[in-house]
C-alpha cells in the first residue's frame, strides 16, 4: 500500500500544491506553507515543525480544508511521515517510571484510560513489540498525539513533558 497526500498553500485546496508520496523532512523547499491537503490514501503523521519535530498530528484518508482550525493547530505542517500499513496483533508494554521501571502492564487493545483501567497515573515508559500505536496526553483519546512504531522508549522526558492518558492502535482497516 502507498500512500499519497497533496499539499495545498491556502486553504480550501488553493494555491501551489505540493504531492507526497514518502516521508518529507521539510516542505521548505517546495513551498513556503500549507493550509490545507487531501490524504488520498495511506495514514499519515504530520509534525509543525521541520525533521519530524514539534507537535504531531494523524491524518487519514480524506480531505483537510482548513486542518489548523480543525485540530487547533498554531502552525503549519512542516513534515509529514508516512505510516505503514500493518496487519497482524498488537502488543506494546507500558511503564509507570522512565527506563521501564515501576508497575508494567501490557496491552493488545487500545485503551481510552490508563487510571481507569489500571490504577496507573504516569505513563513514562514503553516497549511497542508489534504494531503503530497512537498515544494521547488525556483520556478518551483526547490532547496532543504521539505516533509509537515498533521499539523501545525509555523516556518520555524528552517529548515536551507529554504526559500519556490513553493509546490506540493504528488499524489497517484506517487505510
Amino acid at each position: 500500500m502507498h500512500g499519497k497526500v497533496i499539499f495545498y498553500e491556502d486553504r480550501n485546496f488553493q494555491g501551489r500544491s505540493y504531492e507526497c508520496m514518502s516521508d518529507c523532512g521539510d516542505f521548505s523547499s517546495y513551498m513556503s506553507r500549507c493550509h490545507s491537503c487531501k490524504v488520498e490514501s495511506g495514514c499519515w503523521m504530520m509534525y509543525d515543525r521541520p525533521n519530524y519535530m514539534g507537535n504531531q498530528y494523524f491524518f487519514r484518508r480524506g480531505d483537510y480544508a482548513d486542518y489548523m482550525s480543525m485540530f487547533g493547530m498554531n502552525e503549519c505542517i512542516r513534515s509529514c511521515r508516512m505510516i505503514p500499513m500493518y496487519r497482524g496483533s498488537y502488543r506494546m508494554r507500558i511503564y509507570e517510571r522512565e527506563n521501564f521501571m515501576g508497575q508494567m502492564y501490557e496491552l493488545t487493545d487500545d485503551c481510552d484510560n490508563i487510571m481507569d483501567r489500571y490504577r496507573m497515573s504516569h505513563c513514562q515508559s514503553c516497549h511497542v513489540m508489534d504494531g503503530h500505536w497512537l498515544m494521547y496526553e488525556q483520556p478518551h483519546y483526547k490532547g496532543r498525539q504521539w505516533y509509537f512504531r515498533p521499539g523501545e522508549y525509555r523516556s518520555f522526558s524528552n517529548m515536551g513533558g507529554m504526559r500519556f492518558m490513553s493509546m490506540r492502535r493504528i488499524m489497517d482497516s484506517w487505510f
